[in-house]
């Protein structure tokens, strides 16, 4: 577990103000023979009671504060979109620069290869700026997802 997500886990778990009336409402979960044992280590590894863990992630997630395991979630979806996005932008770019380069290795140049050199060294700066916006973009998404 990350220390940042430990430290939330104790701020979404602190200790609740005493109140007047005792809690009535009951949830009884059950749990398998390999869950149990790790949900009462991880309870007893922050210090807190194995009910008030189980509440406070509960409630956690009722509040949006953690995303269930194997959930996937809107920030995933671009995640992944983005990833294809960079993938196939930096195809362009490799095929631009075979271009580039069987042109540049050819004896004699044709009509207008300075124009197609030209134009494959812009379009190649121009995916070069398209892949670092989307790896800045993806970056941004990645760690919200771990933020939230």
């Amino acid at each position: 577990m990350r220390a940042a997500d430990e430290a939330a886990l104790h701020r979404v778990a602190r200790r609740r103000a005493r109140q007047d009336v005792q809690r009535t409402e009951r949830v009884d979960v059950r749990y398998g023979a390999d869950e149990k044992p790790l949900i009462l280590a991880e309870a007893r590894r922050l210090g807190l009671a194995a009910a008030h863990y189980v509440g406070a992630v509960v409630m956690a997630h009722v509040h949006g504060d953690l995303a269930l395991p194997g959930r996937r979630t809107a920030t995933d979806d671009l995640i992944d979109e983005l990833a294809a996005l960079r993938t196939q932008v930096a195809r362009i770019g490799t095929n631009v620069n075979q271009i580039a380069h069987r042109l540049n290795a050819g004896g004699d140049p044709h009509p207008g290869d300075t124009a197609v050199l030209a134009e494959a060294g812009r379009i190649v700066a121009l995916v070069k700026q398209a892949v670092a916006a989307i790896d800045t973009a993806a970056d941004v998404a990645a760690t919200h997802r771990r933020a939230a």
